[in-house]
């Protein structure tokens, strides 16, 4: 009986160290794999976070880039042209967004205008007509306090005031477009003028050296190239903006008119019931 006893107790202490090594070689795996899953996450995030600081810095990197190739561009160009050609471009675009802002002010509502009016003809209230005009900014307003204050003069004085208002009203809105169209024409031609200016000089170096090199000429006609580009781009920019404000003039112009015939209308129905 002590020999079974001791037996079976031989194998239970045997069965308990087996199954204790087993669990703890299981909680060292599972340990194992916890810390090489937590390693490939860390990984990735940080994968992660250099790419996202990677796209970050890439459009910047990139702006910069371009600002130094322009930069150095422009000292290649000659600073004496490309300067002139920056000048025309800022000034350009000076009168083109100051003519921009006035046109956008001189647009008005002729529909909500010319009601107005109406109402206060049909109420035979011609001030009160002229104070809403007056109230009302833009070219049309103008030339509608100009007729109505010559109302009593008789529909060929009303018809003449709006003519030669309207004119005027033309005038000022096209004011400083004749400047636009000059640098338009001018920066093309401080480009063609860089650019004999460059050839001159890769041939003033041929007849130095008294041989043809190709560095010799390399540097004379990248000024030539340069600055004929400047020049393309400067009127190509100022052109867009050129055409922009003659169509924005046309048709405030075409509102003006078709509003003043309208007006002329009225003011032969008010006159009629005098």
């Amino acid at each position: 009986m002590k020999k079974l006893f001791l037996f079976f107790t031989v194998i239970g202490m045997l069965s308990f160290g087996v199954s204790t090594n087993v669990k703890a070689q299981e909680g060292a795996e599972t340990t194992e794999i916890a810390d090489t899953t937590q390693v490939l996450a860390d990984t990735e995030a940080e994968a992660t976070e250099e790419a996202v600081v990677t796209e970050e810095q890439a459009p910047q990197g990139g702006l910069v880039a371009v600002h130094q190739a322009l930069k150095v561009k422009f000292i290649e160009g000659g600073p004496g042209f490309m300067s002139a050609l920056l000048l025309c471009l800022v000034l350009g675009l000076a009168l083109a967004i100051e003519r921009i802002i006035y046109l956008n002010l001189a647009s008005t509502d002729a529909d909500k205008l010319l009601k107005s009016i109406e109402e206060s003809l049909k109420n035979n209230n011609v001030e009160e007509a002229m104070e809403t005009c007056r109230n009302t900014r833009g070219p049309v307003a103008s030339i509608f306090y100009q007729a109505l204050s010559r109302i009593d003069e008789g529909m060929d004085v009303v018809e003449k005031s709006i003519v030669s208002y309207g004119g005027v009203q033309t005038g000022l809105m096209e004011k400083g477009l004749s400047w636009i169209s000059l640098f338009i024409a001018i920066g093309p031609m401080l480009g063609f003028l860089g650019t004999v200016i460059g050839m001159v000089q890769a041939f003033d170096a041929i007849e130095i050296a008294g041989d043809i090199s190709p560095t010799l000429v390399a540097g004379g006609i990248k000024v030539a190239l340069i600055t004929t580009i400047g020049g393309l781009i400067v009127a190509m920019i100022l052109q867009i903006f050129y055409n922009y404000l003659i169509a924005k003039i046309d048709g405030i112009v075409n509102t003006m008119e078709d509003s003043s015939i309208t007006l002329i209308d009225m003011i032969t129905e008010y006159n009629k019931k005098k």
